[in-house]
């Protein structure tokens, strides 16, 4: 086996892909003990990976803004910034064009990728090795971690911890420390986070069945709940929590990713739809409860006794269409009641009390 000094992942997904490729990058490290591990993915989610020990280099790409000629000049300087780095192996985990874009760009000895999605002659240019027929591995093996993990096995770099893993700095944590002490929240108080919302409309679950779940979380347990999220979507946490002042507080928006990170592993529980903050919280040792619709979570997601999956029980799901007949609207979320939630919400938060 060859002996790798300099290796760079590139990991161009979403946040979630990010908080997945966790195992790669500690199997890379477990592989290679003296190597330095950079990844390189997109701004801002580097800052998930800035606390992570087995990480020497976080390398964050924009979209390119400006003049073409700015524009020009910022690929530039990206460029001599990967040529300069003198990397000695290359590995793109997905299939996008411009992940072997820059794979060609480093000029790496040894360049890993996969054909491409449409299977495009030029990506066995941009690579050294292109590998297909990549085999998923069999649980117990993290399934969402595995669809990096499964390009590494390939070329004999593994690991046996396949759980995703985030880590907080001490700086970050305190400034979410901080602001949640602004609304009301000490560090050693409990709460629990919920994020309502995704990217897609036909995950989400109906905002008057999130009222119910604050409340029933007050009433029973006398924990508030603090919803978070992206700044497009502070409006509608705040409609949500309208009239349960006291009960719920919004910090959607009013934190970075890696100080929503921080809160939530502050929290008692996290609760949420398919989206990338149940991955984020999984991996911060927070316990979970996930609403599923549609989308499969066998693919995705490990369920045990602190992380559960609630669906509604009908022979369509999961059907993994957009909606019901790509309709944007899923029954299956529609039709699936509160109570469902608030349960394993309430056995959770029973079982995993603090000492």
């Amino acid at each position: 086996m060859l002996e790798f000094k300099n290796v760079l992942l590139i990991q161009l997904g979403d946040i979630g892909d990010v908080v997945l490729t966790s195992p790669s990058i500690r199997a890379v490290k477990e592989t290679y003990p003296q190597a330095k591990v950079s990844i390189l993915v997109t701004k801002p989610y580097g800052c998930l990976l800035d606390a992570d020990p087995d990480v020497h280099e976080v390398v964050e790409i924009s979209k390119l803004r400006g003049s073409l000629f700015t524009r020009l000049c910022q690929q530039l300087a990206f460029t001599r910034q990967l040529r300069q780095a003198h990397y000695d192996l290359v590995i793109d985990l997905r299939t996008g064009d411009r992940g072997a874009i820059l794979s060609f760009i480093t000029g790496a000895k040894v360049r890993i990728g996969r054909p491409g999605a449409k299977n495009q002659f030029w990506h066995k240019l941009a690579f050294t090795n292109t590998l297909d027929n990549l085999e998923a591995a069999p649980p117990p093996a993290h399934p969402g971690a595995d669809q990096s993990l499964r390009i590494l096995r390939k070329i004999g770099i593994d690991t046996s911890d396949t759980l995703p893993r985030l880590f907080i700095s001490p700086n970050t944590r305190s400034i979410a420390e901080v602001l949640l002490k602004e609304y009301g929240l000490p560090a050693e108080s409990r709460w629990v986070t919920i994020n309502p919302f995704s990217r897609w409309k036909y995950k989400e679950w109906d905002n008057a069945k999130w009222g119910e779940v604050i409340d029933r979380l007050w009433e029973t347990h006398r924990m508030p709940a603090v919803f978070i999220g992206a700044p497009e979507e502070s409006a509608g946490c705040q409609e949500i929590i309208a009239g349960r002042e006291g009960r719920a507080i919004n910090l959607a928006g009013k934190t970075t990713l890696g100080e929503l990170a921080a809160v939530i592993s502050m929290s008692s529980l996290h609760l949420g739809v398919d989206s990338a903050a149940p991955h984020i919280a999984a991996a911060l040792g927070t316990p979970t409860v996930t609403i599923h619709g549609p989308t499969d979570w066998r693919a995705w997601r490990v369920v045990d006794d602190l992380h559960k999956i609630v669906i509604l029980a009908m022979e369509c799901v999961p059907c993994n269409q957009m909606g019901c007949n790509d309709t944007k609207i899923s029954q299956c979320l529609e039709l699936l009641g509160a109570d469902k939630v608030i349960d394993v919400m309430d056995q959770l938060l029973s079982t995993n009390r603090p000492a």
